[in-house]
C-alpha cells in the first residue's frame, strides 16, 4: 500500500513540476535592472559620438601643424641659403622591424541574420629612415598608407634626433618608409611608432649607433624625448616574437596591462556571464604568456642603452 501511495505521490511531483515549467511566468530582469542597463547603453553610444567628435578635430588640428611646420621648415632653408649659414646636408640609411596592431573583421552568419566580428591582431612592418641632401622635409613613403598621427610622429622624431646629436637636419630631406611583409588590412595610423623612428634617425645621423635587430620598440615620443603610452600592446608583443625578436622595448606607462577574467552573475533568476577586469603587471603577463622578454623605458636614452 505504501509502495503504491510513493508510486501516486510521485506522479503527482512530476505533474506539479512540468505545470511550473510549462505555465508559470518565468522570473525575468527587474525594471530597475533593465533602466540601468539601457542608461548604461546610452551613456555609452553618447560617450562614444563624442570620442569621435574629437578625434576627427584632432586630426583636423594635426594636418594644420604638419602645413605650418612644413611652410617654416621651407622658409629656414631659404633664409640659411641667402646668408650662407646653410649646414651641409647629410646622408644616412637606417631599417628595423616594428609592431603595429590592425583591425581584423570577420563576417559571421547565424541565420537570417550577419554579425561582424572584429578583433585586434600585430603584425611586423619594415620600417626605415633615408636622409639626404635636401630642403628640411619630412617625408613618409608607406604601404599600407599612413594617417596624419603617424606624419606628426615623425616630424617628433626628427626634432629629437637634431637635439640628440646636435645636427641640424635643415638642409637635409629625411625619409621614412614603411612596408609590410604580408597583407593587412586597412592603414596605418596614430603615433606609437614615434621613439622608433627618432631610434632610426638618430642611427643614421651618427653611425656609430649601430641597430640590434633582435630587439624592438613601441612607444610615442615627444619633443623632450619622453616616450609615452600605446595600446594593443599584448598584440605588439606577440607579432615581435613572432618576427623572432628577442627583447620587445615598452613604455613604462604600459607596465599595469587591463586584463578580463569571466565571472557568472545571477540576475533576476537568470545567469550571465561578465567579463571582469582585472590589473596585472604586463612585464610579468607578457613574458609568461608570450614569451618575449619585456623592458620598460621612459626615455629615447633609454632605448639608446639597450641598443649600444
Amino acid at each position: 500500500m505504501s509502495s503504491k501511495l510513493l508510486a501516486f505521490l510521485l506522479v503527482v511531483s512530476l505533474f506539479a513540476n512540468a505545470y511550473f515549467v510549462l505555465f508559470e511566468e518565468q522570473p525575468s530582469l527587474g525594471e530597475e535592472q533593465v533602466k540601468e542597463m539601457q542608461a548604461r547603453i546610452d551613456s555609452l553610444e553618447t560617450e562614444n559620438e563624442n570620442l569621435k567628435g574629437q578625434v576627427e578635430q584632432n586630426n583636423k588640428s594635426l594636418q594644420s601643424y604638419a602645413s605650418q611646420l612644413e611652410y617654416y621648415r621651407e622658409r629656414i632653408f631659404e633664409l640659411e641659403s641667402s646668408s650662407q649659414t646653410c649646414p651641409a646636408g647629410i646622408e644616412g640609411f637606417a631599417t628595423l622591424q616594428g609592431p603595429a596592431v590592425f583591425q581584423k573583421v570577420e563576417l559571421e552568419r547565424s541565420g537570417p541574420f550577419i554579425r561582424e566580428n572584429i578583433s585586434e591582431e600585430g603584425a611586423l612592418l619594415e620600417i626605415s629612415v633615408e636622409i639626404r641632401p635636401g630642403k628640411g622635409r619630412v617625408l613618409v613613403q608607406t604601404v599600407p598608407l599612413t594617417g596624419v598621427g603617424f606624419q606628426d610622429a615623425a616630424n617628433t622624431a626628427v626634432f629629437v634626433a637634431e637635439s640628440e646629436t646636435g645636427n641640424p637636419l635643415s638642409s637635409s630631406d629625411v625619409i621614412f618608409s614603411v612596408t609590410a611583409e604580408e597583407d593587412v588590412p586597412g592603414g596605418v595610423d596614430g603615433p606609437s611608432a614615434g621613439a622608433l623612428m627618432a631610434l632610426l634617425t638618430i642611427s643614421a645621423v651618427d653611425n656609430s649607433t649601430r641597430l640590434n635587430d633582435s630587439i624592438t620598440l613601441t612607444g610615442t615620443i615627444d619633443s623632450e624625448g619622453s616616450i609615452g603610452e600605446i595600446g594593443g600592446v599584448v598584440e605588439k608583443a606577440e607579432a615581435a616574437k613572432a618576427g623572432g625578436k628577442t627583447l620587445f622595448l615598452v613604455p613604462r606607462e604600459n607596465s599595469e596591462l587591463v586584463t578580463y577574467k569571466l565571472v557568472e552573475r545571477n540576475f533576476g533568476g537568470f545567469i550571465i556571464t561578465e567579463r571582469e577586469p582585472e590589473i596585472v603587471d604586463a612585464e610579468e603577463y607578457i613574458e609568461e604568456e608570450v614569451g618575449i622578454d619585456i623592458e620598460y623605458v621612459d626615455t629615447i636614452d633609454d632605448v639608446l642603452r639597450y641598443q649600444r
